[in-house]
C-alpha cells in the first residue's frame, strides 16, 4: 500500500507541484507557441506525453543496463537525443497518417518535440533523482508529460477566452500571453511544499 501511495504522490508531484513548465521553465517554446487553440494544445500535450513516457523509460533502461555497467556514462546525452528523436519520429508518422488536420495545425512544432527541453530535462532528472526502479521511472515520465499537457491546455483555454476580452491594444498578443504565463506560474508555485 505504501508503494502505491508513493507512486501516486510522485505522479501528482510532477504534474502539479513540480510541473516542469511552471517550476523549471522547461518547454516554454511549444507552451507559448502551440497554446493558441485548445484542440491543438491537447494534441500537442498528448504527443509530448507519449514521447516523454517512451523516452524516460528507454533512456533509463539504456543507462541502467548498458551505459553504467560498461562505464559509458559520458555518452548519455548522445543516447538520450537518439532515443528522443526516434520517439518523435514514431509520433510524427502516426499523427501524419491518422490525424492529417492536426498534423497541419502543429506545423513545425511537431518535429520540434525532439528539442523540447521537458523531455531531455526529464531524462537528466531521472539520473539526478537516483531513480532505480522501472515502475517509478514510468510513473514519473508519464506524469511529467501529463504535467506539460495540463500546462499547455490551461494556457490554451485562457488564450481562447482572451480573444473575447477587451484587452488594451498595447497588451494584445505576446504581452498578455506572457503576463498570463507569469500568473499561472505564480499560481502553480503556490503548491510548493504541499506534497513531500
Amino acid at each position: 500500500m505504501d508503494r502505491v501511495y508513493i507512486l501516486i504522490m510522485g505522479f501528482l508531484s510532477v504534474v502539479i507541484v513540480n510541473n516542469f513548465v511552471f517550476t523549471k521553465f522547461l518547454g516554454t517554446c511549444p507552451y507559448l507557441g502551440v497554446s493558441g487553440r485548445l484542440d491543438t494544445a491537447f494534441g500537442m500535450g498528448m504527443a509530448v506525453t507519449f514521447v516523454t513516457a517512451m523516452s524516460g523509460i528507454m533512456t533509463w533502461l539504456i543507462d541502467f543496463y548498458v551505459l553504467v555497467p560498461l562505464g559509458l556514462e559520458i555518452t548519455r546525452y548522445i543516447c538520450y537525443i537518439v532515443v528522443i528523436a526516434g520517439a518523435v519520429q514514431l509520433v510524427e508518422m502516426y499523427v501524419k497518417k491518422f490525424f492529417p488536420v492536426l498534423n497541419k495545425s502543429f506545423g513545425i512544432f511537431l518535429p520540434l518535440i525532439s528539442t523540447n527541453c521537458v523531455i531531455l530535462g526529464l531524462c537528466l532528472f531521472i539520473n539526478i533523482w537516483g531513480t532505480n526502479n522501472l515502475l517509478e521511472v514510468a510513473v514519473l515520465s508519464t506524469g511529467t508529460g501529463f504535467g506539460f499537457a495540463v500546462a499547455i491546455c490551461i494556457m490554451a483555454a485562457i488564450r481562447e477566452n482572451l480573444i473575447m476580452v477587451d484587452v488594451p491594444e498595447s497588451f494584445k498578443g505576446a504581452p498578455v500571453t506572457l503576463i498570463t504565463a507569469g500568473l499561472l506560474t505564480m499560481a502553480f508555485m503556490g503548491f510548493t511544499g504541499m506534497i513531500r
